[in-house]
């Protein structure tokens, strides 16, 4: 079990218990709740499992937590691990939370009421409900308001005082990107590197004859000659592809060279992002274009960017989901029908501030937007207009009007290299600083679990 699946923070663990509630049924594979009391024979007595500066943890406490991490877990369609050895990993991230909040409390770290009003309004937002609602599936899983905010105000302590002693001290200098930057270089080679390529497949039978091939050659180039004019590929790829991925737009993601097929690779790999060519398999005649190229640890040395524009309906006491839906399918129907464009309806419609430039939304790099509104943008054709799309700001109609690939600057590259770095230092200065607290800290293990 790894410790990054233990120190699963307060609103994972959350999310979790709000959407079993809201689905009204239990979690597939999930323990039930005292799972680990089953595996310590179902001892009917609370008892202390470990003290830290004097304070308990019981194993009462160490159980929610262990039934969280699993409910959490089973959520995310994970295998569940070993309760015995997920529940030694898990008290020593509750040992090691207590640390933190005893240094907290000894530096004069203190979270006031307003900051953890801010976050029970973050988390409910969130997982689009209100407070009232969050507070009732959470009851319905053993949290009561006063335990929840507790919990709470604990990881945003722990978060202040992480970022006042590590965080904010970890520095990247220059010579430490240029080092990175060499030797990333130094070792270029093909099983270093990853691809994001897109292809259109016109098919061949097993054995085609000289009519068969010549007609999917001249089909191929055609497409060819499209794509290298501009039209779009992932077009292309739905209206003329013969892969099963043709829905997708030809794309296989970001991937190690060592998942695609070697002829793949042999075609990509001297060319520029953004590039086309055309190669020849079993299956038929392949048209590539290359989206993404980097060595391993690598930044990229490009960026597909997508334009698009959005109608943004806020929900409300006044306005339901169910209504704001009714209202924007209402307007892609009037938008197919050709009876508005829809710049015009974004500013007769759109809550948000973009409406007075038509919803326009600029270009936009991955990871700009929320995720489940990225994911819907990222499956439509230039031109093409989205079902309405909710996500925790309310909801949206989509629609994207032209996608570009663009060339990353020194400057982006290495401040991409510095990010890298920066996770990776702090990563290693607070596991350094973890051990450090635990080693100056009064630690008495107790009583095993079972």
């Amino acid at each position: 079990m790894t410790q990054r699946i233990v120190s699963l923070l307060l609103g994972s663990l959350l999310s979790a218990a709000l959407a079993a509630q809201a689905q009204n049924q239990p979690l597939p594979g999930a323990a039930a709740p005292g799972a680990v009391a089953a595996a310590a024979g179902q001892r009917a007595a609370d008892y202390i499992v470990a003290i830290v500066n004097s304070e308990p943890i019981t194993n009462q406490q160490l159980r929610a937590e262990v039934d969280r991490v699993l409910r959490q877990m089973a959520l995310a369609q994970q295998r569940a691990p070993d309760v015995r050895e997920l529940a030694t990993q898990v008290l020593e991230r509750l040992i090691n939370d207590r640390t933190q909040l005893h240094f907290a409390r000894e530096a004069g770290i203190r979270v006031d009421e307003a900051a953890v009003d801010e976050a029970e309004q973050n988390v409910a937002r969130q997982n689009q409900i209100d407070t009232v609602e969050m507070y009732r599936r959470l009851a319905a899983d053993g949290f009561d308001r006063k335990q929840f905010r507790s919990q709470l105000r604990d990881q945003l302590t722990i978060v202040r005082v992480r970022e006042r002693e590590v965080l904010q001290k970890v520095k990247v200098s220059e010579l430490e990107i240029d080092q990175y930057l060499r030797e990333k270089q130094a070792s270029q080679d093909v099983s270093s590197m990853e691809f994001n390529i897109a292809h259109i497949l016109v098919g061949l039978p097993d054995d085609p004859n000289a009519t068969q091939l010549a007609a999917a050659q001249a089909k191929a180039q055609r497409l060819l000659d499209r794509a290298r004019a501009g039209d779009d590929f992932g077009t292309l790829a739905r209206d003329n592809s013969d892969a099963s991925d043709a829905a997708a737009g030809g794309r296989f993601g970001l991937r190690p060279a060592d998942r695609y097929p070697t002829l793949f690779v042999n075609a990509a790999r001297d060319l520029a992002v953004g590039a086309l060519t055309s190669v020849r398999s079993g299956a038929g005649i392949h048209v590539l274009k290359v989206l993404e190229k980097r060595t391993v640890g690598m930044p990229p040395s490009s960026a597909e960017q997508t334009r698009a524009s959005h109608i943004l309906l806020r929900l409300s006491a006044q306005v339901s989901e169910a209504a704001a839906r009714e209202r924007l399918s209402a307007i892609k129907k009037r938008l197919e029908a050709g009876q508005a464009d829809f710049a015009t309806l974004a500013r007769e419609n759109s809550q948000d501030g973009s409406a007075a430039q038509g919803g326009d939304l600029g270009w936009a790099a991955p990871g700009m937007f929320v995720p489940e509104f990225e994911e819907v943008m990222g499956a439509l054709a230039p031109g093409q207009i989205s079902e309405p799309l909710v996500s925790r700001f309310g909801v949206h109609l989509i629609t994207v009007t032209e996608r570009r690939t663009v060339s990353l600057s020194q400057r982006e590259m290495r401040d991409s290299v510095r990010a890298i770095l920066r996770e990776k230092k702090q990563e290693d200065a607070f596991q350094s600083w973890t051990q450090e607290l635990r080693s100056r800290a009064y630690v008495e293990m107790r009583q095993p679990l079972g």
